[in-house]
């Protein structure tokens, strides 16, 4: 008869008392490759970055050189001050032509900006609200439209502006600027996010008509996708070069970016226009810049609730 001794199990090993345990570390090399990973990231922004900042910088040291200072010293480096003296030169040249194109984007662009946004809004309100037949489909042909480049249509639109007789007018420029298929897109996704249909109903049960719950319910309601939408169409228009180029002959109803084009074009024959350029490159600049700081409020709102329901 055999007897085997039970050997006792092992005990249980302590479990550590809540908030006095420590999280194991990550092994060496997984801390590397996040390593890795956190420096190349970093590493391709800081080129993106320079490559991104390296014009502008280059504008704003040129902008402050005299003609003979722009080909004499390195482009990043600076020299004498010049910067008040070529904006004097610029508003002064040809009788002020450059304050002309000036005046003449902030009309093309504010007018359109404002006027494509309003139709961009009520579009996709009216696609997010309403149901009618061949919805869908129409909703389809807008984003049709987003996908098409706006030089292919610029022949187009110049053939019928011609029969219609308003080349080289201010609404050659002005009217093709009102449609946006993607603002109509991005203002039907803001609806959906911004309007509860709720409120609708509760307006029109006290009484509202359907243009009167738009502008006064859900216009303010979709005040920060307005803003955004505005944005993206304001800096569209601003630099709208191609469709000026075809619809434009007269000088005076340039906008400001084309000016700046055909002063470049006559910079071998009249170099005295070489700093003109760059200095009415860095003012087309700043309507942009003020433009965001000013509304950056609205649109940064905007575009994150936007995009989620």
């Amino acid at each position: 008869m055999s007897t085997q001794t039970a050997t006792p199990d092992a005990p249980p090993a302590p479990t550590p008392r809540p908030g006095t345990g420590r999280r194991p570390s990550p092994p060496p090399a997984r801390r590397t490759r996040g390593l890795t990973s956190r420096v190349m990231v970093n590493g391709v922004l800081a080129v993106v970055a320079v490559y991104t900042l390296m014009p502008l910088t280059w504008l704003l040291i040129a902008a402050t050189k005299n003609y003979r200072d722009l080909f004499a010293t390195n482009p990043f480096s600076l020299g004498d001050f010049h910067l008040l003296s070529n904006l004097d030169a610029l508003f002064a040249y040809n009788d002020g032509l450059y304050g002309r194109w000036l005046l003449n984007s902030l009309l093309y662009t504010l007018v359109a900006a404002v006027l494509s946004t309003l139709v961009s809004v009520a579009c996709g309100y009216a696609f997010d609200k309403y149901a009618f037949r061949g919805k869908e489909k129409l909703f389809g042909v807008v984003l049709v439209g987003v996908l098409i480049p706006s030089t292919v249509v610029q022949l187009p639109l110049y053939l019928m502006a011609s029969r219609l007789g308003l080349v080289d007018t201010y609404w050659a420029v002005l009217i093709p600027s009102l449609v946006n298929p993607f603002g109509v897109y991005l203002a039907r996704v803001f609806s959906e996010g911004y309007v509860p249909g709720e409120v609708l109903e509760a307006a029109r049960v006290d009484g509202a008509g359907e243009l009167q719950t738009f502008t006064k319910v859900a216009l303010p309601m979709l005040a920060p996708g307005f803003v955004t939408i505005f944005l993206f169409s304001f800096t569209a228009n601003w630099n709208n070069f191609y469709g000026a180029l075809m619809m434009l002959n007269d000088e005076r109803l340039y906008p400001v970016n084309l000016g700046l084009f055909m002063w470049n074009q006559n910079v071998y024959q009249q170099p005295e226009l070489y700093p003109l350029v760059i200095i009415g490159s860095l003012v087309a600049v700043v309507p942009l810049i003020v433009a965001f700081l000013c509304l950056q409020r609205f649109w940064r709102s905007g575009l994150t609730a936007g995009a989620v329901k």
